[in-house]
């Protein structure tokens, strides 16, 4: 709780300071006058409320998983199409978007205070919860993990899931509204945007973009079925998603790159391997889940087990355990490129992603083991490799 919001705000300040070196000692330090704009908390609380009341809009879709039933009155992937439209009429009407570069500070702050109070108000509520809504993990009794992890598992106002709307909506679409803002800080700045700016924006855009579409396959993801609703994701959704995954378009506003055709074609093509990937694998993984008798996925061969579902270990899932994984760090390192080879900072996302997939496949493992038992120990033997073909 201490340490990550303070990385946050040391990625900010070197990604905007002249040198933006990871070994710079002492780090720059900002003064209480960059921390603080009372414009800050009038953009994130409004930044909330349109996006809550865009999610509770009586349009509704009822979606279900393995724990409850999530009622999705107004989809994220409809909620970024209007945030599009708001900021296409906005920047018509000429609103400053580049100002986004000087409030990411306070922004940051903000957020992260909001972070502490959620968490805290999630900590103390989930005492009067029912025992079969808290988090198995998230009820050791050591007040300041309990805090961190969570120990609602879906804690709820109503109708309103509060950790599935943090989950997608408003840190996602906000770190492409933080992009546009970064893109044009570097027209004001330069009079136009770079390639190494337009292929970022663009490429995370995507990722966003495809999350969002396919929102309903968050329901099956660990973060939602295993993991408390604490600290650790209230941060990590509202602060640590919008303000460190867009490092590399607040590092190319004051260190621009030039980019050769060559090199940006070069750049494309592996984000576009990596984005298939991702895709494909993933798209195969949810169709099995929802019916595997569909003809896409009825030949691939399966192994059984003893709860009664079966393991893929054909197609995309026969290559490596975590396919998708693989696809996620491709599209990674296509997004750091355009930042060139000057300075680590830019790789600070790839490097931290490529750590916490990693860890997250141990737990993955653990948890896959327990719950398969021999059979997920023939499909290991089957697929060894787990992340990284003949590598990992």
């Amino acid at each position: 709780p201490i340490f990550l919001p303070l990385t946050v705000l040391s990625l900010i300040c070197l990604c905007q300071s002249p040198e933006a070196s990871v070994f710079q000692w002492p780090p720059p330090l900002p003064s209480t006058e960059r921390l603080w704009n009372p414009v800050a908390p009038v953009i994130l609380l409004g930044w909330l409320a349109l996006h809550a009341l865009l999610y509770l809009l009586p349009l509704g879709k009822v979606w279900y998983h393995v724990l409850c039933v999530l009622i999705v009155s107004f989809s994220g992937f409809h909620g970024l199409c209007v945030t599009s439209v708001l900021l296409m009429l906005s920047l018509v009407l000429g609103a400053p978007f580049g100002y986004l570069f000087e409030l990411l500070l306070p922004l940051a702050v903000c957020a992260t205070v909001l972070s502490f109070l959620l968490a805290t108000y999630l900590y103390i509520r989930s005492f009067s919860a029912p025992p079969h809504a808290l988090a198995p993990g998230g009820n050791t009794g050591n007040p300041l993990y309990d805090f961190y992890i969570g120990r609602e598992l879906n804690p709820r106002i109503g109708n309103f899931d509060l950790k599935y709307f943090c989950e997608l909506r408003p840190g996602l679409i906000g770190w492409v509204v933080i992009n546009l803002g970064m893109l044009m800080k570097e027209v004001e700045l330069r009079g136009s945007p770079s390639l190494a700016m337009i292929l970022v924006n663009s490429f995370q855009l995507l990722y966003v973009t495809d999350a969002l579409w396919n929102e309903e396959a968050v329901l099956t993801t660990m973060d939602i079925v295993h993991d408390g609703f604490g600290f650790m994701l209230a941060f990590g959704d509202l602060a640590w998603v919008p303000f460190t995954y867009s490092l590399q378009a607040i590092f190319l506003v004051m260190h621009p790159q030039h980019l050769s055709l060559l090199r940006a074609a070069a750049i494309i093509t592996l984000n576009g391997i990596g984005y298939y990937i991702f895709r494909k694998s993933n798209s195969q993984k949810n169709q099995f889940r929802r019916d595997p008798t569909h003809p896409s996925v009825a030949k691939l061969e399966t192994i059984a087990t003893a709860t009664g579902k079966r393991l893929l270990v054909s197609g995309w899932w026969g290559l490596v355990r975590h396919p998708n994984y693989l696809g996620d760090l491709a599209m990674a390192f296509a997004w750091s490129l355009p930042c060139g080879f000057s300075h680590l900072l830019p790789y600070f996302y790839v490097t931290y992603f490529t750590i916490l997939l990693i860890h997250r496949e141990s737990r993955d493992e653990r948890q896959c083991r327990a719950k398969y038992g021999k059979a997920w120990e023939s499909y290991c033997q089957r697929v060894p490799y787990r992340i990284f073909p003949y590598i990992y």
